[in-house]
């Protein structure tokens, strides 16, 4: 990490004196102080008049294993780090799952080669790397539920929420069912439920639901109010922390 610790160092040191400089050249460039960029590295463009086919320049970001990376926090003091590495980025060349122990993410992240940013929001709060989670630049970030418990990207005060999808057949007669308590819930946030082929939505606002070491039931509404599941097979998705 040395190498991006100097290229940070760089733009702060152009920041302090209030003019930009161009590292290729180590030159001023007086044509954008004061403006929103930091450092300027555009010496040269591989399509300028005459430029050689390895004029274009580029920045080597520093390759890390991310499987066994452990943040140093000996200046993240408030002033040196004061985001706690909220959006560093780094090139990740091991494939597997980030470990979780010292001072690195409690959340286990499966990462493969490729460019990644540590999304750590709340650290400068909490003073701590923990809340923080890799996430893959430019990756889609939308969540895919599916018939397996899944970290989704909402935490309710600080607590990780999953998710989990599944199917029970309602008889008509009830305005209760049974769905299996995930193992290690212990409470629920949200049971959204549907009909697998009338595409009918019962709204997630309806439910409450008892946690058991197996099998929970998830009756819609109030007892005087309660609806009665029609006759069918119906898809359930559940929200729940642990």
């Amino acid at each position: 990490m040395k190498n991006i610790f100097s290229f940070l160092t760089i733009a702060v040191v152009c920041s302090l004196v209030n003019a930009q400089v161009n590292v290729q050249y180590g030159v001023q460039n007086n044509f954008i102080n004061e403006s929103n960029v930091a450092i300027d590295l555009s010496g040269s463009f591989s399509n300028e008049a005459g430029a050689g086919p390895y004029q274009g320049k580029g920045v080597i970001i520093p390759s890390v294993d991310l499987v066994n990376f452990e943040f140093n926090i000996t200046l993240a003091d408030g002033v040196t780090f004061p985001t706690w590495f909220d959006g560093m980025i780094v090139y990740n060349n091991a494939s597997g799952t980030t470990l979780t122990t010292g001072q690195r993410s409690s959340t286990p992240t499966v990462v493969t080669p490729g460019f990644y940013y540590f999304y750590n929001p709340t650290g400068s709060s909490t003073s701590s790397v923990q809340p923080g989670v890799w996430r893959v630049v430019g990756a889609d970030t939308r969540v895919n539920i599916v018939d397996a418990e899944t970290r989704t990207n909402t935490l309710i005060n600080n607590s990780q929420v999953y998710t989990i999808r599944g199917t029970f057949t309602a008889s008509g007669n009830s305005t209760a069912v049974n769905i299996p308590s995930p193992t290690g819930m212990t409470a629920l946030y949200s049971i959204t439920i549907y009909g697998t082929n009338t595409g009918m939505v019962y709204s997630r606002s309806l439910y409450s639901y008892t946690i058991g070491t197996t099998v929970g039931n998830a009756i819609t509404g109030a007892p005087n109010m309660s609806t009665i599941y029609p006759a069918g097979t119906y898809n359930y998705v559940m929200e729940y922390i642990k």
